[in-house]
């Protein structure tokens, strides 16, 4: 009877060598974890893959793409509710802020999730993403380990409501590139975005490089692991440069909406 009653306990006990991890883990999410192993693959990153045989690598891709399906979702659920007068297009933008990647990079920072990612990459444009994507493969780890239901009431009491301001969010600028375009056509300048595949390294990581011309002008550069996210920085250094030409008030009139046009 004894042995019986004692089974689960010891199904369930830590080891020495985890216990720092697992605290973290129950710290972060709120829940007591299961399958510690779900978490710490959720932390390989592809440049330090373990190889189980010739055939199998593992790492946290499949995790995060996992968990990154997940976390737009609950994402998505909270903001519908938070917002019930808002439409798709407020919405939208605000789940993108939240999401993005430098917004769940420093998310992961501040949950101390730098501390236990494993990494054997050098290169400058993938550590802007791996803590990010780490975080994204936990919450792929906790769907898988304890289901959609605990997931989301874990992320949105201990993740959103803790460190997530929607108040000052809203006034947060994140889709440069919309607002160098918005610019541009309210001052007649003919915008273009060049942007070049760098190819990949060594971890098959990729890297792009984009350039924002206004009238044969080049005003922005920048990198990134996408094309996207490479436009998105150009677009960021050329309205920068915009702004310390003009004083912060005409810059400021020149991209703001028409009086006729109603703010929903």
């Amino acid at each position: 009877m004894f042995s019986s009653l004692l089974s689960p306990i010891k199904k369930f006990r830590v080891p020495n060598r985890d216990r720092e991890f697992y605290e973290q883990v129950r710290r972060i999410f709120g829940v007591a974890p299961k399958d510690l192993n779900l978490y710490k693959t959720a932390l390989i990153h592809k440049s330090a893959s373990v190889s189980l045989s010739k055939e199998k690598r593992v790492n946290n891709e499949r995790l995060e793409y996992l968990g990154d399906a997940i976390l737009d979702a609950i994402v998505a659920n909270y903001l519908f509710t938070q917002f019930p007068n808002q439409k798709e297009g407020f919405l939208t933008k605000m789940r993108s802020k939240i999401v993005s990647r430098t917004s769940l990079n420093q998310l992961a920072m501040d949950l101390g999730i730098d501390k236990f990612v494993v990494s054997h990459t050098n290169n400058p444009l993938a550590h802007k993403h791996i803590h990010g994507d780490a975080l994204e493969a936990l919450v792929g780890a906790l769907y898988l380990d304890k289901g959609f239901k605990v997931t989301s009431t874990s992320i949105v009491d201990n993740i959103l409501r803790k460190h997530i301001d929607l108040e000052t969010l809203q006034q947060t600028e994140s889709d440069f590139k919309s607002r160098l375009i918005e610019w541009a056509q309210k001052n007649r300048q003919h915008i273009q975005f060049v942007c070049n595949d760098q190819g990949t390294d060594s971890c098959n990581i990729p890297g792009f490089f984009a350039s924002v011309m206004v009238e044969n002008s080049v005003i922005g550069e920048g990198t990134g692991t996408s094309k996207k996210e490479a436009e998105q920085h150009a677009s960021m250094v050329a309205l920068t440069r915009i702004e310390e030409m003009l004083s912060p008030i005409t810059f400021a009139s020149e991209i703001a909406p028409e009086p006729c046009l109603a703010q929903n």
